[in-house]
């Protein structure tokens, strides 16, 4: 625990002016991010007697190491940079919101040709525009299946699509009138643009205008006789106003407006959005969040706003936030809104009438949302320290393991020799923290050896993370790390337990290679898959835990995942290595430029036959790439020849060869 006083900064060495500062820790990684218009008030209230700070407070800034600031011209840059340093380096002291689920949208890809109409989860994609979001799929499809009757837009996948349009035959929702076909040119494309606009300004909100066009021409064809049509029409009003009757109209002023509403305690808050559009209620969002940091509702409001709108613009941002309590920075959150939405946003707090009604609505959500995270929440957090407890008594361990790590090596007859570390903390799988490794000092199926150069590779790296602070000092030879950027370290913090999977010699290999470390302080266990039994370094028999045990059950979904994720990566590593061709060894040549290759030759064999100035002919390669490309071609062997497998005839090597597999994302050691 540091002393605040050991790196307070001089008197009169902050200045005066707004900005945004960051605190760190002893391992240099940023803990805490804020914004004050004036830094010298700022930073000089977390320098005071650590008996008059709120206890949270207390806890950063004993954790924290050092502190450093940014000066900004105005409040709106500090709010933007305070934005941009919480998302970069997601400092442990400062109020996240996470979706308690990822909510669906109704999404309309107007980027495409033909604009399509679907259910989509996740980032936002340019050119799509998005409705919702909702909190049920199910709702979407039924609001989009009762409009395609009156707006018949394309909803199928880019491969039905492509089917229908080779054959000449619609699917299904084009026989019976739910799409307007233009796979098979029943419209044109810019027709069909108009059917996916005009969906698009419905659902918007502009729905009365189309109403009354529709009456005025089901009126028309009654007069002329045309009852058929009319009846058709009659039938399409009737569609538009039941999708309407799925959302209610809550404000008659046709308002476009977020409202957000708050509910909290002390360790916990929750926030609920409705997202009116049209006087309608369009969509609803939540999060739940620890209050890791001493903040108030007008703190938590302002975090939410940054939450919301940090990535949206345009009429993403509607026109109107309404909120519970003013923040702090209403003049600056105000200025960033509008910035984001390119016109005035007006941020205020309901005090009267619909709005107001509305917004004890959205608050009675949010205080349910929190009720029921707490139930979750105790239910499950009370199975997990119980599985905790019983691990660290029958390892005989000082106390409960919070950050559990697992290593698995998986090869396929000894080929492709890989390993994969993943993380349990609190009981729970950290999938950001896993990684994956490839065995690099030798070749052949050795588990055993494996497992130690895994092991020791991993608490290299932690010992690494901890030269900076002059806890453990490198030997001779090894070179010095580069500087820390602040980010976190995923080798950073070490665990309390080691579990691998596999026996003694597995548990041995392990061990062996943390002693030759000098660490001391993480235990290690095994669990043989035969008989779930758990084995420690330099025993004879094993412990073996109850069955209805929650401590085995924690220990077995742990080594599964470890298991599960050191399959998948070695089953990528294969296949990618059964795709990949003579062009995957040239180096520096990416996909896009290999494939550009391919199309402009047809196959290898005749890029093979090429000249270097024909190589030059191609949009993208020069000449040095050009000269790289015939050298590696010249020097790997020819492939063999194609054969028909039913006739078993040689063919002529026409075919493009594969120019290898895109590279699985993700961080290997």
């Amino acid at each position: 625990m540091a002393d605040p006083s050991s790196y307070r900064p001089e008197p009169g060495q902050i200045p005066d002016s707004p900005g945004v500062y960051k605190f760190r820790d002893e391992h240099r990684r940023v803990i805490y991010v804020g914004k004050a218009k004036s830094l010298r008030q700022r930073l000089a209230s977390y320098f005071q007697d650590i008996a008059n700070l709120h206890p949270r407070t207390a806890t950063m800034v004993t954790t924290a190491a050092s502190v450093e600031w940014t000066v900004v011209s105005t409040e709106v840059e500090a709010l933007q940079l305070e934005y941009s340093w919480i998302k970069e380096f997601d400092p442990r002291f400062n109020v996240k919101y996470r979706d308690d689920k990822s909510y669906p949208s109704l999404a309309v890809t107007m980027n495409e040709q033909y604009p399509r109409v679907q259910v989509m989860r996740g980032p936002k994609k340019k050119g799509v525009r998005y409705f919702g979001p909702y909190g049920h799929a199910w709702a979407i499809r039924e609001t989009v299946d009762l409009m395609l009757r009156v707006f018949p837009v394309r909803t199928c996948s880019a491969g039905v699509f492509k089917r229908s349009a080779q054959i000449g035959r619609p699917c299904l929702l084009g026989y019976i009138g739910k799409c307007s076909a233009p796979c098979v040119g029943r419209v044109t494309p810019e027709e069909h643009r108009e059917l996916a606009e005009d969906f698009c300004d419905f659902m918007a909100g502009r729905t009365g205008t189309y109403l009354t066009r529709l009456e005025q021409q089901m009126h028309e064809a009654a007069e002329e006789m045309e009852y058929e049509k009319a009846a058709r029409l009659r039938d399409d009003i009737g569609a538009l106003r039941r999708a309407m009757e799925k959302n209610v109209v809550v404000l008659a002023d046709a308002t476009d407006a977020d409202l957000i509403a708050v509910a909290e305690d002390e360790l916990e808050a929750a926030v609920q959005i409705f997202h009116v559009r049209g006087g309608r209620v369009r969509g609803q969002r939540g999060w739940v969040t620890d209050k890791v940091e001493a903040v108030d509702t007008a703190g938590l409001v302002e975090h939410a706003l940054q939450q919301l709108y940090g990535e949206e613009k345009g009429e993403a941002v509607p026109k109107e936030v309404l909120v519970p309590v003013l923040p702090e920075d209403t003049g600056a959150l105000g200025q960033w809104l509008a910035g984001r939405r390119g016109s005035n946003v007006s941020l205020r707090v309901p005090q009267r009438g619909d709005k107001k009604a509305l917004m004890e609505t959205v608050h009675r959500n949010a205080q349910q949302s929190l009720a029921l995270h707490k139930t979750k929440r105790a239910s499950d957090l009370t199975t997990r320290s119980r599985a905790l407890e019983e691990i660290a008594e029958a390892l005989e361990l000082d106390g409960a393991p919070l950050r559990i790590e697992c290593f698995d090596i998986s090869h396929l007859q000894g080929d492709d020799v890989v390993a994969s570390m993943v993380v349990f903390e609190d009981g729970l799988a950290r999938k950001s923290e896993y990684r994956r490794f490839q065995i690099k000092s030798f070749e052949g199926q050795d588990d055993v050896r494996s497992m130690h150069e895994v092991v020791s590779r991993r608490f290299r790296r932690y010992l690494q993370e901890k030269l900076k602070t002059g806890e453990w000092s490198p030997e001779d030879g090894e070179d010095p790390l580069a500087e820390d950027d602040g980010r976190p370290k995923r080798f950073a913090y070490p665990p309390q337990l080691v579990v691998v999977d596999g026996g003694q010699p597995q548990v041995a290999a392990a061990k062996r290679a943390l002693e030759e470390l000098g660490i001391d302080d993480v235990a290690v266990c095994g669990l043989a898959k035969r008989l779930e039994e758990v084995w420690l370094p330099g025993e004879d028999d094993p412990v073996v835990l109850p069955r209805t045990s929650e401590g085995l059950y924690l220990l077995q979904r742990v080594r599964d995942e470890a298991h599960r994720f050191a399959i998948q990566y070695q089953r990528n590593k294969r296949g990618k290595r059964l795709k990949s061709g003579p062009l995957d060894e040239v180096p520096g040549l990416g996909e896009s430029r290999k494939q550009a290759l391919v199309k402009h030759f047809g196959s290898v064999k005749k890029l093979r036959q090429a000249t270097i100035d024909q190589i030059c002919e191609v949009p993208g390669i020069g000449r040095k790439t050009a000269e790289t490309v015939a050298a590696a071609l010249a020097q790997a062997p020819p492939a063999g020849p194609a054969v028909n497998t039913a006739t078993g005839e040689i063919m002529e090597d026409e075919t493009p060869a594969p120019a290898g597999a895109a590279s699985e994302r993700g961080t290997e050691l």
